[in-house]
Formats: structure tokens, sequence, C-alpha cells
């Protein structure tokens, strides 16, 4: 994984109660409705790994951040959460049934980390790659994105991350829309569990602050009140182990 993608942990906490969860619609056209034994790769703080657990499936979590694996461990103490990487992924061979990755695909090094999926899942097994993405259709939500920067992964028709045979057939596209509670007077967090913002240098971070807070304070969608629906669309790209 790359420098960006190791941002995260210094805001393990932050990132684990301001980020969306994933609609479980999703989840049941990625994978189906019979209970399976689930790889939560590159899980972060495990907020997939709820929607999974809750929907029935055994989960195995694997995260190279440690700051973001304590807290995996501590919300679900119940799951293995594991070191290690896509691209080198600590399970045997044909050991799960499906493999999930939840806001991470781009991070990963797909020539090494696709024969490691491959290796892992058992004949047949899914693989499904998923993206909240903030729904700029709604007025509020595309005068933040003209703050922070939009959140493209996973919208386009065709899967944008290169091939992925000989390993898998050919991507499928689902897409779900769900809305997410958030304070109003959180949204600078929410700009803050970004990698963009954790990389940034403090000139940068002042100013995503700044105007973060000025667009909650004077859009009239967002002035006076205590919470907002942050609309999401949730794509999501399911493969076949070939």
């Amino acid at each position: 994984m790359s420098i960006p993608a190791l941002s995260f942990g210094a805001a393990a906490r932050l990132y684990d109660s301001i980020r969306p969860d994933y609609p479980a619609e999703a989840l049941s056209w990625a994978l189906g409705p019979a209970p399976l034994r689930v790889l939560d790769l590159g899980a972060g703080t495990g907020l997939l790994t709820s929607v999974l657990r809750a929907a029935g499936h055994e989960v195995v979590a694997v995260e190279p951040d440690g700051q973001m694996r304590a807290v995996a461990a501590e919300r679900h103490p119940g799951t293995r959460v594991l070191a290690g990487s896509a691209e080198d992924i600590p399970l045997p061979d044909g050991s799960v049934d499906a493999v999930v990755v939840g806001q991470a695909y781009h991070w990963f090094a797909p020539r090494n980390a696709l024969p490691q999926i491959h290796r892992v899942l058992r004949e047949d097994g899914v693989l499904a790659a998923l993206w909240n993405v903030r729904d700029e259709r709604t007025p509020w939500v595309a005068a933040l994105s003209a703050i922070v920067g939009s959140e493209g992964y996973g919208l386009e028709d065709a899967w944008p991350y290169g091939p992925v045979a000989p390993w898998f057939t050919a991507p499928e596209r689902g897409l779900a829309e769900h809305t997410v509670t958030v304070p109003t007077d959180r949204l600078a967090d929410l700009v803050r569990s970004r990698s963009r913002y954790l990389t940034a240098d403090p000139a940068e971070q002042a100013r995503l602050d700044r105007e973060t807070t000025e667009l909650a304070t004077t859009d009239p969608a967002l002035t006076g009140r205590d919470t907002v629906e942050m609309p999401y669309r949730t794509c999501t790209y399911r493969m076949r182990r070939t």
C-alpha cells in the first residue's frame, strides 16, 4: 500500500466515529443471502465488518495499520483481526468464500494483490470492492466537494482499476443509495478523517477547516440545524474467481 493509504492511523478513532457505514443492500447484492466466511481486506476500523457480521457472515479482518487494527479489534472482540495487506494476506490457500474491500481497493497494487486474493479464495469465490461516494447531486454536498475534492471512486460504468484477468471474471457493477445522519458541527471532522487532510501541510489543513466550518454555518441547507442527512451512492463491483 502507498504512504497515503497508511495515513489514517493517527486519526483512527476520529475515522471510526464519523465515516459512513455501508448499506446491507450492497453486500446482499455482492455476496447473496447465505452466510459465508468473508475476508474484510483493508478493513480499517471495521466499519464494513460490522455490516458483514450483522448479515450473519463469519468475518476475518486484515489491516496493515496498527492503530486502525486496534480499533477494529476493540469494536469486534469475536472477530480475528490480523496484520497484513492486500499484497501479503496472512491466510491459507482457499480459506474464504469471499473477499470484500471497503473504500480501499484504490490503494492496492493490483499486480501483487490480485494473485493473493485469488489464492485465499475458494473455487468460484467472490471479490467485491465497495465505495461510499458523496452524492453531489445535492447542492450543499457539491459545495463541500468544491472545498475538499470530489470522490469519483467507482461511479464509472466500467471498472476503472485495470485488468483483473486471468484471476477474476469481468467486474459487474451495482449501485445503492443511502443516507447517513451527521451532526452539522462535525462536518469538519468528516473532512479531517480523509487522507487528503491527513497528508496536507498545516496551511492546507487550516484552509479546509476554515472553509468547511464556513459552509456549515452559512449554507441555507445547513445553518441552524443540529444534524444533516448526508446522501451517499455506494458503488459495488463484483467479480468471481476463475
